[in-house]
């Protein structure tokens, strides 16, 4: 979210900021003529000089995100003139846990790194992020109100704020319309219980072509990842409340597997070829070679634009089971020890860039001029009137059939966090699944008590 000031005229944006910071510090000294500038509780001061180097800037081969995010920086600039943003790139994924891992352990990210929202009990480990409850606040973020609290939450320890999000996501069934129509099925009214579910990929598999129903991860910490969010479908849960103990080991835990290992050898509707992980599925769905499968919004975004396939094929219901769903996301922490005026300049580029509803990644109207995807369900996190503000300029915007996706807009699923050592987990869940997917024979009161075995130890370990 960006500075209030932002949503006034260019030049009485920077008069008003600069009258609210000199009545707020006094018009005493500091280096930048504002008053006392390590107070947390003003805004920056537009005259004064500071410069933040910030992760993950769109690289060139993302043409039209660069040249969104440099006339961001611009527009910034016109209250903040003073505030140099130097953005770095990264080849590939912009955040990849062996990396992030040890940039965070040689104290070297940026003065503004990017994280995901299962990432901060780790940065908090290597006393990774500032503390910036106090730099956060109705002047310096005033749409902070309407963002959802469990969004909030993700980036909360014992009550202090570390960081801004920048999007979020709860997973739902994403859906092939083409075979779900050419199998007899209704596109616009997906499996709504992991029954029907099973009965759907029956018939999409029955076309026959090596057509899967449904597919399912089991490799690359993305099986236990999305065990975990079939178990929550269910009203499940992978550890106990105590945050202690693996809790997977029950009724539920076996139901998912016991379902999983029925559509695979009695159904025969998951596809011969198991060990799949993140990408596979995309490529399958893309391609009309599979019905349906767990999944993000954002994968839809990624399968047209990398993939080649076309946003029309594409339908959304919520999760199957609708208890809870998987939910998370991606967000900006402040490194740890940096300059107050730093962190404000910070607080106030993410405010304006990523959390300002009709500017920086919500002006739709622009992200359509550009040829990007408009009309997603997610990034999501308002409530409220500036829900409804976002949602309209989103319909108004659209260049993807924003009716496919209205099963799942229309019944949210409360989202639920992703376990403590989230990682350590799925790898080990990993196992749960590949045995499920690759053994007709799999014991899965085995499979499943070994796993709580060696998750009880990964949480022992802290």
């Amino acid at each position: 979210m960006r500075s209030v000031l932002f949503r006034r005229g260019r030049r009485a944006a920077a008069a008003v900021l600069l009258a609210l910071s000199l009545a707020a510090c006094g018009e005493g000294g500091g280096a930048s003529g504002g008053g006392d500038s390590s107070d947390p509780t003003t805004l920056l001061d537009p005259r004064t000089k500071v410069t933040i180097t910030i992760d993950c800037m769109p690289p060139a081969a993302k043409a039209a995100e660069l040249k969104e995010w440099k006339e961001d920086v611009a527009e910034f600039n016109k209250t903040y003139p003073n505030v140099t943003i130097e953005g770095r790139s990264t080849p590939g994924q912009c955040l990849e846990p062996p990396r992030f891992t040890a940039m965070l352990k040689a104290k070297s990210q940026p003065d503004v790194f990017y994280t995901y929202f299962t990432d901060l009990p780790q940065v908090l480990a290597e006393d990774g992020a500032q503390d910036i409850s106090a730099y956060v606040h109705p002047w310096s973020v005033p749409l902070l109100k309407d963002v959802n609290p469990d969004v909030l939450d993700s980036l909360r320890h014992k009550g202090r704020l570390y960081g801004l999000p920048t999007s979020n996501y709860t997973m739902g069934l994403l859906i092939n319309r083409k075979l779900f129509e050419d199998a007899g099925l209704d596109p616009d009214a997906p499996p709504r219980t992991w029954e029907e579910v099973r009965a759907a990929a029956r018939k999409i598999a029955g076309l026959g072509k090596d057509i899967a129903g449904f597919g399912e991860y089991s490799a690359g910490n993305t099986g236990g990842w999305h065990f975990t969010a079939q178990l929550y479908s269910l009203g499940g849960d992978v550890v106990d409340a105590s945050g202690t103990r693996a809790a997977f080991d029950d009724r539920l835990g076996r139901q998912v597997a016991r379902n999983l290992h029925a559509m695979r050898w009695e159904d025969d509707s998951m596809g011969g070829t198991q060990l799949l992980k993140w990408g596979d599925l995309q490529k399958r769905i893309a391609t009309d070679k599979l019905g349906m499968f767990l999944a993000a919004p954002d994968d839809i975004a990624y399968m047209v634009q990398e993939l080649g396939a076309k946003y029309e094929n594409f339908g959304m219901g919520p999760i199957p089971g609708g208890r809870n769903t998987l939910a998370g996301g991606n967000n900006y922490m402040i490194k740890q020890g940096i300059a107050p005026d730093k962190i404000k300049a910070a607080v106030a580029w993410l405010s304006f860039k990523f959390a300002t509803v009709g500017k920086g990644q919500f002006d739709w109207a622009r992200t359509k001029a550009d040829g990007l995807p408009v009309g997603l369900p997610q990034p999501n996190f308002w409530l409220g009137r500036t829900k409804a503000k976002d949602d309209a300029a989103r319909v108004e915007h659209a260049t993807v059939p924003v009716a496919h996706f209205r099963t799942f807009m229309d019944n949210p699923v409360p989202g639920k966090a992703e376990p403590p050592k989230a990682q350590e987990i799925y790898e080990i869940l990993d196992d749960v699944m590949a045995g499920v997917l690759t053994d007709e024979d799999a014991d899965i009161d085995t499979l499943l008590a070994t796993a709580a075995a060696r998750v009880d130890r990964v949480l022992a370990d802290g």
